[in-house]
């Protein structure tokens, strides 16, 4: 997930209010078809997907707020049925089937895994060519003085992003499972993102298409939103409990996709960090902290496991590639109304 901050470079382009004014709505036809519907909603998310590439955020989200409605608009957006929010014990949670302690501490036991492989394999490999080549002591220093510089001109420069981009790609070649869920994981972003009203802005399933598509290795891989409303309350210094209700479920969404499907999360531990990290900004004690968590954990795995074929069916789309519009298009064909 990235949304506000780094490691996140999203642009927030503003909108002149001459662009404003041009905008317009495909036009409802008289005769209210299913297919009248289908085709004013994919003309909607085609205006939507050309704003964002332009990086008008202003403009995609007027666009998608003015298509909010039943007769071929947008019924999903921002219209998902949440939990009061009141402080809700742990005996709750687990009365509802949720252990956190199975996904609030994410640690990623295949990259894990990768990465102590590769320490092992570039430990023999240093020897072997320290022996192939008969190198002095002195010399063989010399070349782990190097690695190691390497290694923290990475770590310091590119936060990490060289290391990363190895170990995601080793990943995504070499263990389907870890493909599978990294996936799963931004669907989960995805899909509650737009249910509680923030609009995706764009997505990357690997750190090698995010190479790609952005020439940097300080951006990590990830779903991003447009979230100038988010960013310019946290300039403010005045963040709105209803703002912070939406970062903590879309924060939380990816690990929670994973605890449901796999029955733990390997993955998104930045994202815990970001969110921990936002509350100390806030000043919050440890109980408000706990409390706003287990709200979040509560509705967000409530939600999710209320639209699981919606997540399954995005998660499939989200695995070809295609655009932020066709994705929205997934979400409201998925879910009926009276579910919502």
């Amino acid at each position: 997930m990235r949304l506000g901050g780094p490691p996140c470079c999203c642009c927030f382009t503003q909108l002149q209010p001459a662009a404003a004014s041009r905008l317009r709505l495909p036009p409802a036809r008289a005769a209210n078809t299913t297919s009248d519907s289908a085709t004013r909603l994919r003309a909607v998310l085609e205006l939507v997907d050309d704003e964002l590439r332009k990086g008008n955020d202003e403009a995609a989200l007027s666009l998608v707020r003015g298509s909010q409605g039943e007769g071929g608009g947008l019924r999903c957006f921002g219209a998902a049925r949440q939990v009061p929010q009141r402080l809700y014990k742990l005996d709750e949670l687990k009365l509802n089937g949720i252990d956190t302690s199975s996904f609030l501490s994410p640690e990623d036991r295949t990259l894990g895994s990768i990465e102590r492989n590769l320490q092992i394999a570039a430990l023999l490999g240093g020897l072997s060519i320290s022996a192939a080549f008969e190198l002095s002591q002195l010399q063989a220093l010399f070349l782990f003085v190097g690695l190691l510089f390497v290694w923290s001109v990475d770590l310091i420069y590119l936060n990490g992003g060289a290391r990363n981009l190895v170990l995601d790609t080793l990943g995504h070649s070499l263990s389907q499972k870890y493909h599978n869920r990294v996936i799963e994981h931004e669907a989960g972003h995805f899909l509650i993102a737009y249910l509680l009203g923030v609009l995706p802005k764009e997505y990357t399933i690997t750190s090698l298409e995010t190479l790609k598509k952005k020439g940097s290795l300080n951006v990590q891989a990830g779903t991003a939103f447009v979230d100038f409303e988010f960013v310019e309350e946290i300039n403010s210094g005045k963040l709105s409990a209803k703002m912070l209700n939406k970062f903590s479920c879309i924060a939380l969404a990816g690990v929670a996709t994973e605890y449901l499907l796999y029955g733990y999360a390997e993955g998104g531990l930045a994202d815990v960090n970001k969110l921990d990290g936002l509350f100390k900004s806030l000043g919050f004690t440890q109980n408000k902290a706990d409390s706003q968590v287990r709200w979040a954990v509560l509705n967000t795995i409530l939600l999710l496991r209320r639209h699981e074929k919606a997540r399954s069916k995005l998660a499939e789309a989200m695995s070809s590639g295609i655009s932020v519009g066709p994705c929205i298009q997934v979400i409201e064909e998925s879910i009926n109304t009276e579910d919502l």
